[in-house]
């Protein structure tokens, strides 16, 4: 099962209350701050994430099995795990990508 959980809006724009990743060279706001579920993403000229991720919005969906989830998927970025309690990947859905997470 599939429940929306934000958009991911990539935006060269400075917003309040960023957060800096320096592993990827990424800045994020915090989607559960906004009304709209929206998180924006700040990226530096160096990160090494993939260009689709960097000019085009993203949906993100929570999943109950993220490796069940991507299985004959496009995979735009292996799972990883950001934090302790979430796991993360993106595939993509024609020319858009997408983000699964799988809370653990």
């Amino acid at each position: 099962m599939k429940k929306f959980n934000h958009v991911g809006i990539p935006s060269p724009v400075e917003h309040p209350g960023e957060s800096f990743n320096p592993d990827i060279s990424l800045y994020t706001t915090d989607f559960e701050k906004s009304e709209n579920r929206i998180e924006w993403l700040r990226f530096l000229e160096d990160s090494p994430l993939p260009d689709v991720l960097k000019n085009t919005a993203h949906v993100a969906y929570e999943v109950d099995d993220l490796d069940k989830a991507i299985e004959g998927k496009e995979v735009l970025l292996e799972p990883f795990s950001p934090n302790e309690s979430l796991r993360v990947a993106f595939i993509m859905e024609d020319e858009a990508p997408v983000e699964l997470m799988q809370y653990c």
